[in-house]
C-alpha cells in the first residue's frame, strides 16, 4: 500500500467559503428629516410632545381661565398642524371636511392650517356656502324654540331666562363665528366648546365645534367677510 497516496485519499476536506465582509451586507443609516413648518407636524413625533403642550395647556384669556386639553385622550389627527392642501378655494376660506371631521383654513402656496372639528348629528348638520358676517369672544348663547322643545333640561338658558351667559360652561365656548347665507343667519356657528370630547364626533345640533384653543387661533386668523364653505 502506497501511504502517501491513502493519506491523500482519506484526509478530512473542510467548506471555508469566502468571507464576507459584515460591514458591506449592513444597510446604511438613513438620516431621516421631519417636515418642517412654523406650526408642528404630529408626523414622528409623540402625541404630547412639548409643541403640543405648549398649544393646548392652561390658557388665561379675557378673564377667562381655559383647563388644558388632555392630549393622552385625543386622537392626534384632530391636533392643529399645517397640511399641504390643494384647492380652488382663496387664501383665507374656511372649508369644512364633515366627513373627516376636519376644518382648513387655506393658505397660500398650497398650503392650510388644519384643525379637529365635532360636527351635528345626522339630521341636523348644514352644508354649503356662507360667509362669517360676525365675530364675538365669550359669546351668549340663546338655544332655539326649536331646540329647547327637543331638550327641556335648556328650558333654564331659553331666551325668556336669557339665555346662557358667557363663560366656560357656555356651549358656544371662548370665541363663535355666524354664519351667515345670502344676508341671513343660517343660526349656525363655527365655534368652541367645553365638551373637548365632543371634537372629531358627530353629535351636536348641527354647528361645527372646536377645543377651546383652536377657536381662539382662529378667530385670529380669520378676516372680516371670509368665505366659508362646508361640504
Amino acid at each position: 500500500m502506497n501511504v502517501d497516496v491513502f493519506q491523500d485519499e482519506v484526509a478530512p476536506v473542510y467548506y471555508d467559503p469566502a468571507r464576507v465582509q459584515p460591514a458591506a451586507t449592513q444597510p446604511v443609516p438613513q438620516k431621516r428629516e421631519l417636515y418642517q413648518t412654523q406650526f408642528h407636524q404630529t408626523y414622528g413625533l409623540p402625541v404630547t410632545n412639548p409643541l403640543h403642550k405648549a398649544v393646548y395647556g392652561l390658557i388665561s384669556d379675557e378673564g377667562h381661565t381655559l383647563p388644558e386639553i388632555p392630549l393622552d385622550r385625543v386622537d392626534a389627527r384632530y391636533l392643529r398642524q399645517e397640511v399641504s392642501y390643494q384647492t380652488v378655494e382663496a387664501p383665507g376660506t374656511i372649508v369644512v371636511d364633515t366627513k373627516a371631521r376636519f376644518l382648513y383654513l387655506v393658505q397660500a402656496n398650497g398650503k392650510a392650517i388644519r384643525y379637529g372639528v365635532g360636527l351635528g348629528r345626522d339630521g341636523f348638520a348644514w352644508s354649503g356656502r356662507g360667509v362669517i358676517e360676525m365675530k364675538r369672544k365669550w359669546p351668549h348663547w340663546t338655544p332655539s324654540n326649536e331646540m329647547v322643545e327637543r331638550q327641556p333640561d335648556l328650558r333654564s338658558v331659553s331666551a325668556e331666562r336669557g339665555g346662557a351667559v358667557a363663560g366656560l360652561n357656555n356651549p358656544l365656548g371662548a370665541r363663535a363665528l355666524y354664519i351667515y347665507q345670502n344676508g341671513k343667519d343660517t343660526l349656525y356657528r363655527v365655534h368652541g366648546t367645553p365638551d373637548w370630547q365632543s371634537v372629531g364626533k358627530a353629535t351636536s345640533s348641527g354647528c361645527v365645534r372646536m377645543f377651546n384653543q383652536d377657536v381662539i387661533d382662529l378667530y385670529d386668523r380669520v378676516g372680516a367677510k371670509a368665505q366659508i364653505v362646508v361640504i
